[in-house]
């Protein structure tokens, strides 16, 4: 079973106490679908679940960094207020600047560091160490695959970790795991509240 590395600087909203099962909500402050659909479920579901699974939100950075920043993530949490593309959507379909929702579990930034740090940390070897029977393959090719992941990161500028070392496929991602971050399932995009929900309960016996 894959871990799930959570990797975020302290946190700016509330506290994260990890229980038997929990979620980690990951988005970008600049990506409108993180809070059309994103935001809201995680709110239903904290609001049916907090007392018996942990959550976290977790602010990201792969592109956009000019938005996707933690002094814009302060800015949502103190007031609301919006940036990037997702203020333009609000604006151009609600004539809002500022997002009315709150968001009402704990929330962190993710750790961001450079492709120096990252390339030379264990790290790279964490996301190696997520391919299907790495650790049987002959020494010399789990040696290449390291290599190619370092080559690939390198030009990079800098790195969020969480979103990075899980490897996520976008914003929003759902990741349900367990007090021993065993991952117990990850949702990527527009879910259906109701099977998330269901996921939930079905591991809460």
């Amino acid at each position: 079973m894959s871990k799930f590395h959570l990797n975020i600087k302290e946190l700016i909203q509330g506290e994260f106490i990890i229980h038997k099962v929990n979620v980690a909500f990951v988005f970008q402050v600049n990506c409108p679908g993180c809070f059309i659909y994103g935001i809201p479920i995680v709110n239903e579901l904290y609001s049916s679940f907090n007392s018996k699974v942990g959550f976290i939100g977790v602010a990201t950075a792969f592109e956009d960094f000019e938005y996707n920043n933690e002094a814009s993530l302060k800015l949502l949490l103190e007031s609301g207020t919006l940036v990037g593309e997702t203020q333009k959507y609000y604006h151009t379909n609600y004539g809002i600047s500022n997002y009315t929702e709150t968001l009402n579990f704990p929330v962190a930034f993710d750790s961001i560091i450079s492709s120096e740090q990252f390339i030379n940390s264990d790290k790279v070897e964490s996301i190696c160490n997520a391919i299907p029977n790495f650790e049987n393959f002959p020494e010399i090719e789990r040696k290449s695959i390291i290599q190619k992941v370092k080559s690939y990161y390198a030009p990079i500028p800098v790195i969020a970790e969480t979103f990075t070392i899980n490897q996520l496929k976008g914003t929003p991602s759902f990741i349900i795991f367990d007090d021993n971050y065993n991952n117990l399932g990850h949702y990527f995009g527009h879910q259906d509240k109701e099977i998330l929900k269901t996921k939930l309960a079905y591991l809460l016996g």
